[in-house]
């Protein structure tokens, strides 16, 4: 049984621990190996803990708990930081740990946070991902859009993303609701 809820502060050190451990399973071969070996569980969890206390804005973190495993993945998501016409909000995170993806868990976070995005009263919802992810057909799979692309200079290397977009979060929440499924 999985659970989803909001995140809290105490929940930063397994998100900073989830955040680099699917980072370094996704994009090895992606990103330079020195920017994935870099990566230090202390940093991301000080920026998850301010983000979590609210010393870094206003986003909606939720992690999927497993009763006899505990956090096993994290969504965040706000107002769209891209400007893309039509879509008010964005997904900025979406990870599970690589033993539990294909259960389920990635689609309930989703889901999720998709219901909150709307409870907020915005209506349009995106989110970028590099080209070569393999995680990009799972938004696919929930119906996500190809609506943009674009080329971003990081760590020295040029990265091409694809933004999917869902433009009727109600359209979609009901289509989650009516497809759900217990895992």
């Amino acid at each position: 049984m999985t659970l989803v809820r909001q995140a809290y502060p105490s929940d930063a050190p397994v998100i900073a621990r989830i955040h680099v451990e699917t980072w370094r399973a996704t994009y090895a071969g992606l990103l330079p190996d020195r920017v994935l070996a870099g990566m230090r569980q202390e940093h991301h969890r000080a920026s998850w803990q301010n983000l979590l206390l609210g010393k870094r804005g206003r986003e909606t973190v939720l992690v999927a708990e497993r009763v006899k495993t505990g956090v096993v993945g994290f969504v965040s998501a706000g107002r769209t930081r891209s400007g893309l016409a039509d879509y008010e909000a964005e997904i900025y995170t979406l990870y599970v740990i690589p033993d539990f993806q294909n259960q389920g868990i990635g689609r309930r976070l989703f889901d999720t946070v998709l219901q909150r995005l709307a409870e907020e009263d915005l209506h349009g919802v995106m989110l970028w991902v590099l080209a070569k992810n393999p995680s990009r057909f799972f938004y696919e799979a929930v119906g996500g859009a190809k609506i943009a692309t674009r080329k971003e200079r990081l760590w020295g290397v040029v990265l091409p993303e694809i933004a999917y977009g869902w433009p009727d979060l109600a359209r979609v929440g009901k289509r989650s609701r009516d497809g759900a499924r217990a895992d």
